[in-house]
């Protein structure tokens, strides 16, 4: 793909990241919502690349917090390293080869990784953002933002398996992204299917356990 190309599809996608959290924000719990605005930075990244993934969230939060955000610098940069978080760790495993084992391995370890960020950044800086005590935070960190960040990247792990491959089909078709090279690309098969299953199956079972503990 020539520099033309990859600067246009960056640009693309960070206006639908952008438009995707505008359009679709559900709230879950407390001050916690869903966006599937990971899911488009994390195609970009299966795509371009992490640093691709990057741009993308770094563009889409800046207008996040020009546009629609009340939480200014510390939400965009609260955004920034989620989302960086969820989408590099899964675009660098699965960029070592493009197969569905490495997207799901991917994935999961990004649910992981990110949801262990997440609890830090928490528990570091939303006292200081909400003007509280930490003792108020601490006791929310288990209940309520260790399984929504579960939730939000398994909901997310969920809908990447199931979109990446009609996308990247109709990217190739129309000459945007170039034939891949290897046999093995990562393609909707039974095993992505299992996992984006399984996924949503997690995901639905912490909403209630969040919404009964709410």
């Amino acid at each position: 793909m020539n520099k033309t190309k990859k600067i246009t599809l960056t640009a693309v996608l960070s206006a639908l990241a952008f438009i995707s959290v505008a359009l679709c924000r559900i709230p879950v719990v407390l001050f916690l919502s869903y966006e599937p605005k990971d899911v488009i930075i994390t195609l970009g990244g299966f795509i371009l690349g992490p640093i691709a993934a990057v741009i993308i969230s770094l563009v889409s939060s800046f207008l996040e917090m020009v546009t629609i955000s009340s939480t200014g610098i510390i939400g965009f940069v609260m955004n920034v390293i989620q989302s960086s978080a969820y989408a590099c760790t899964a675009t660098l495993i699965y960029n070592k080869k493009h197969t569905v084992k490495n997207a799901i391995i991917g994935l999961v370890c990004a649910v992981i990784f990110m949801t262990v960020v997440m609890l830090v950044w928490n528990y570091c800086i939303t006292p200081i953002y909400m003007k509280v005590d930490r003792s108020q935070v601490v006791p929310l960190l288990i209940p309520a933002i260790l399984p929504f960040n579960i939730l939000k990247g398994s909901v997310n792990m969920a809908l990447i398996l199931l979109v990446y491959k009609p996308i990247i089909t109709a990217l190739r078709k129309s000459g945007i992204v170039p034939e891949s090279k290897s046999s093995s690309s990562f393609g909707l098969n039974a095993w992505a299917v299992i996992a984006a299953i399984i996924a949503v199956t997690v995901a639905a079972i912490l909403f209630f356990i969040i919404k009964g503990a709410s």
